[in-house]
């Protein structure tokens, strides 16, 4: 097996091809078909991507939910006085009812036992610890519902390189959504519309729903020089009988599993034996996959266009080879494709 540098993912990406802003219909994304065993590429539109679905398939969705996970709050002191200098804080994992895992800036100023205030006291909290990689363990108090209290203060936890403020938090939600739990969207699925996936359901194309839970690691970068190196941060997966047996009988009927996503893709190998058969069932997976790597149960695949030297990046290359993707990603850069969270979509088949 080829070992590979983190650098032998590297392309050049000028920076207006970054998407700031989604489309105004989902669907109308440009899709770029590769073939997985050729690596010979076309482009279409992403409402077409049902010409390459045949009865019998099945396509694999991600439905956890992005949560306004970004809350920009003040210290305050012990009698409610506001002290200087804004906070923000985005929440991580819940660890029990209250306390959450947290990432907070600037954190020096959040040590143990600091007090915040969010809305003007609509949700308070306090610091308890400092935990791994320097996030905070925060416990917070409020009268009513959190998810509510939630959806009311806080904002979408976009990447890093998106710039511009998003107008509708439903825009960074896919339209099948449903289990609360993400820190950041499965985006592959942004291209569908409800209508689109009705017109997938009458082609007699089985649609399976299985949950990950995406962790703020699917931005972490690969720091390493050899990949085999990396550690990916584990993300909770749950798949429910239901959709297991749905996946296990397309694939015992003959017809292709294809990922929506690279979590869909990664939740599929963590969840099968190595016959190809998916399990129910939840835990946790760090999974990394990179070239070298042998399939188990995922032939197909539908995602965006990912960073440079990143593992998601590798994870396609993976499937459908790391010369044919590179080779791909600088017809795409020519071709001015909108790449990354917003941007259009590769279809690997």
């Amino acid at each position: 097996m080829e070992n590979f540098t983190t650098h032998d993912f590297f392309y050049e990406l000028p920076k207006e091809l970054i998407a700031q802003d989604p489309l105004e219909d989902r669907a109308s994304s440009r899709l770029m078909h590769i073939d997985r065993n050729t690596g010979e590429y076309t482009h279409g539109i992403f409402k077409n991507i049902i010409n390459y679905l045949n009865p019998g398939d099945c396509l694999v969705i991600n439905d956890t939910k992005v949560i306004p996970a970004r809350l920009f709050g003040v210290r305050v002191t012990g009698d409610g006085e506001l002290l200087t200098g804004k906070v923000e804080v985005l929440l991580l994992k819940r660890k029990e009812n209250n306390i959450w895992e947290t990432l907070v800036k600037p954190g020096k100023k959040c040590k143990p036992g600091t007090r915040l205030s969010f809305g003007d006291g609509l949700l308070m909290a306090e610091v308890l610890e400092v935990v791994e990689e320097g996030n905070r363990l925060i416990r917070f108090t409020y009268e009513g519902i959190f998810e509510e209290i939630l959806d009311k203060l806080g904002q979408m936890p976009l990447p890093p390189y998106i710039t511009h403020e998003l107008k509708d938090k439903n825009r960074y939600q896919t339209v099948y959504a449903k289990h609360e739990g993400s820190a950041a969207a499965p985006t592959a699925g942004l291209h569908f519309t409800r209508e689109l996936l009705e017109t997938i359901e009458k082609k007699n194309v089985t649609i399976a729903h299985i949950t990950l839970h995406v962790g703020l690691g699917t931005f972490r970068p690969v720091k390493v020089e050899n990949i085999k190196e990396h550690h990916m941060h584990s993300e909770l997966i749950i798949v429910e009988e239901s959709e297991a047996e749905k996946i296990n009988a397309a694939r015992r009927n003959g017809g292709k599993i294809i990922a929506v996503g690279t979590t869909s893709c990664r939740t599929l190998e963590s969840a099968s034996d190595n016959n190809g058969i998916i399990h129910s069932g939840s835990k946790w997976t760090d999974i990394f996959i990179y070239p070298g790597y042998k399939f188990k149960i995922t032939e197909g695949l539908i995602t965006n266009f990912h960073l440079p030297e990143s593992t998601l990046l590798m994870l396609v290359s993976a499937l459908a080879g790391k010369d044919n993707i590179m080779r791909a990603y600088k017809a795409a850069v020519k071709e001015k494709y909108r790449f990354f969270s917003f941007g259009d979509a590769m279809l690997i088949i």
